[in-house]
């Protein structure tokens, strides 16, 4: 009895084992010819429902002011809900426009920020001399769900942001995570993608993939032994309590 809890107990110890090749990351680092940033990174395209935070600014600022957006606080203190951003931002309607003073309906889907910018500042420049365009999307965030250890809905600051570093902002993948099957899930003209990504190697590097795009969602699939023991008594550790009391009680009956 004592002999079968304890080949019971090294079962679930070598089960709960993750090999190496299993948890570490990127490792064909050295065989990998990664390609320069510049080629693989792809500005965000504008999309309905996007809130656009567009500054102006000119040697002649009383040019600008007819042009500027009326920007409310709430509360007089600044916030970062959505209502607030509404309230700061153009929000892109359903027909893909914006309703910018003085200019009047504007279509904006499809483009980039850069491009927003350049097509406002010709547009501006017929009453203004050299005006600033500064583009910037409010709205800009990405999901990381399943086996991290802070899984939740990021909004992003800077102009982009990688897989690695989304991630990271999510605490990591946990020990628990299969490396090996991690989903990305994208809207792109009107259609779902769906990309693994092998965190073990790192060829992916060079895909449209390694830069997420706004309201991209991350999935990290758990593991086997995870999938296992789900649902079954809760995980390998609570196994093992099980086995430990179930020996104990053993010794103490037949000794």
């Amino acid at each position: 009895m004592k002999k079968t809890l304890a080949l019971i107990i090294l079962a679930l110890l070598m089960a709960s084992c993750a090999s190496k090749k299993e948890v570490l990351y990127f490792q064909d680092i050295e065989d990998t010819s990664l390609i320069p940033v510049k080629e693989i990174y792809q500005h965000p395209e504008i999309q309905t429902n996007d809130i656009l935070k567009i500054d102006i600014t000119a040697l002649e600022q009383e040019a600008v002011l007819p042009f500027m957006f009326n920007k409310l606080n709430v509360g007089n203190q600044r916030s970062t809900n959505l209502q607030t951003m509404n309230l700061e931002g153009f929000v892109v309607g359903e027909d893909g426009t914006i309703n910018f003073p003085e200019l009047g309906k504007l279509a904006v889907v499809g483009k980039t920020t850069s491009e927003l910018e350049d097509f406002l500042k010709e547009k501006l420049s017929q009453s203004i001399i050299n005006p600033t365009v500064k583009v910037r999307l409010l709205n800009y965030k990405v999901t990381v769900m399943g086996e991290v250890r802070s899984p939740g809905t990021y909004t992003i600051a800077e102009e982009s942001i990688t897989l690695p570093q989304a991630i990271g902002l999510a605490g990591d993948m946990t020990i628990n995570g299969k490396r090996k099957e991690v989903l990305i899930v994208r809207q792109k003209d009107g259609e779902r993608q769906i990309k693994r990504i092998d965190f073990t190697k790192s060829d992916w590097m060079n895909s449209e993939f390694y830069f997420l795009q706004p309201n991209d969602m991350v999935y990290v699939q758990p593991n086997n032994p995870k999938v296992k023991t789900a649902g079954f008594i809760g995980s390998v550790g609570n196994l093992l309590s099980v086995a430990s009391i179930l020996l104990s009680a053993a010794v103490i009956i037949f000794r």
